[in-house]
């Protein structure tokens, strides 16, 4: 006979005189083979915390946005109009590839800031988040990270991208182009000259685009996970699975 039957046939008696909550703890522990909510919890958190660690430390390497097309971040519609339209004035006929250039170096500098304010909002995370994150789809906690640190990530994140793109004169560059465009005769519409927000979107796009792979790398790949908890955790889902 499974252990598992025989431990719910003999579990009645070896519960008997204990109170509500070791009961349930018990409960708990047997199924999820040995795990408890909090094991689980953990596991999750180191899971992300890895996940969001390597995934900033690799976009934050010279070329980490820019080399790989999947995280490049390209100019905006509007930037385009602006960049095509000078091309024939002296000191811009190269603008959109410095631009380009530029703001992805801002995002790659940004990027070296991103981890602590992850890893921060990782520590926030509820067992009960956890246990239903574990249960859910092969990009779940990345889902739940992103939903619930947006806000407060642009909050912090924006000064340090602003502070990248003035750092490589990005939007130095950025308002001098558009302020030339908006000056143009017969300019139907004036664009921003604020590249902050924009950059700082997709930069952080690509950031949660990143910890996801991580997450998926940890949830299908046997050998990424790196530590005990995390390979005793993700056999539970193995299991369900």
């Amino acid at each position: 006979m499974p252990l598992r039957r025989l431990l719910f046939l003999f579990l009645p008696f070896l519960l008997l005189g204990c109170t509500s909550q070791q009961i349930n703890q018990t409960l708990n522990t047997v199924l999820n083979g040995g795990l408890t909510s909090a094991d689980i919890a953990s596991g999750l958190k180191e899971a992300l915390q890895i996940g969001a660690r390597e995934g900033a430390e690799e976009l934050a390497k010279p070329g980490g946005y820019f080399d790989d097309l999947t995280y490049r971040i390209l100019l905006p519609e509007e930037v385009r109009k602006v960049t095509d339209r000078l091309q024939g004035v002296p000191g811009f006929n190269n603008l959109e590839e410095v631009i380009l250039k530029k703001i992805n170096q801002g995002a790659e500098d940004a990027a070296t800031k991103a981890a602590p304010i992850f890893v921060d909002a990782i520590r926030q995370m509820t067992i009960q988040d956890a246990v239903g994150i574990l249960k859910g789809n092969n990009t779940a906690a990345t889902s739940y990270l992103e939903q619930s640190t947006t806000q407060a990530l642009t909050g912090e994140f924006a000064p340090v991208i602003n502070a990248s793109l003035d750092k490589y004169d990005a939007n130095k560059v950025w308002r001098d182009a558009a302020t030339a465009y908006n000056n143009f005769p017969l300019t139907r519409q004036e664009v921003n000259t604020d590249l902050g927000a924009y950059v700082t979107e997709q930069a952080l796009n690509g950031l949660f685009k990143k910890v996801a792979l991580k997450e998926i790398d940890i949830r299908q790949n046997v050998s990424a996970r790196t530590t005990e908890l995390l390979r005793r955790v993700f056999a539970q889902q193995d299991a369900v699975n």
